[in-house]
């Protein structure tokens, strides 16, 4: 009897949660631009609400970069959203940190 070989030529598709995690690197990444247009057009005044911003964008980052982690599980899927999505909210999530223990 013939060897059986299975090769994968069929493309699979990506992982759901490597895609949100990508998306959330992407908003987390839109709100801090945000934040910064925010503080420059109040003048540094209502620090408040750009704290709030930032602090709403650090758990975005967190929570993509645990969805990343998540999206490894999936089986039969490429999971190259899920690589760029857990790198993008590490850098990110660690950059966020760096700003609030400066205090900017």
């Amino acid at each position: 009897m013939a060897k059986r070989y299975r090769y994968s030529f069929v493309k699979t598709k990506e992982a759901e949660k490597g895609k949100l995690s990508v998306g959330l690197a992407a908003a987390s990444l839109i709100l801090f631009l945000s934040a910064v247009l925010t503080a420059f057009a109040l003048n540094g005044a209502y620090g408040f609400i750009v704290g709030g911003i930032c602090l709403f964008a650090t758990m975005l980052s967190v929570y993509g970069f645990i969805m990343g982690l998540l999206s490894f599980s999936e089986e039969k899927r490429m999971h190259r959203t899920s690589i760029v999505g857990s790198i993008l909210n590490g850098i990110i999530m660690v950059g966020w940190l760096g700003f609030f223990l400066m205090g900017v």
